[in-house]
């Protein structure tokens, strides 16, 4: 999985496909949705703690980081089950030419 160049996404999306598929599955794409709109809504409230003027504490910036984690793992979660390759789709970002410029 992990190298000295990192964790890919399709490393990362193999080792959730092993660790949790089965049960994954079973939740079904709406049950699966519904716990990544929750870790959102968790990874909203970090963002709220760790705002720009903030103090935040130790615990509050561990904490954002563990949600953002969480959110990729429950996104990567759902693409296994709708048999999406996220290393694949993300090619949208990166091959040249593909999207360029930046959202206003």
């Amino acid at each position: 999985m992990g190298n000295e160049a990192g964790l890919t996404f399709r490393g990362f999306q193999t080792l959730i496909r092993e660790r949790y598929h089965a049960t994954d599955a079973a939740r079904g794409t709406p049950g699966t949705f519904m716990w990544l709109v929750e870790e959102l809504g968790e990874l909203a409230t970090a963002l709220h703690a760790n705002a720009p003027g903030k103090s935040p504490t130790d615990s509050e910036r561990a904490n954002l980081s563990e949600e953002f984690a969480d959110v990729i793992a429950w996104l990567t979660t759902l693409a296994n089950i709708s048999e999406v390759d996220l290393e694949q789709a993300l090619e949208k970002y990166t091959r040249p030419g593909r999207v360029e410029g930046v959202k206003a």
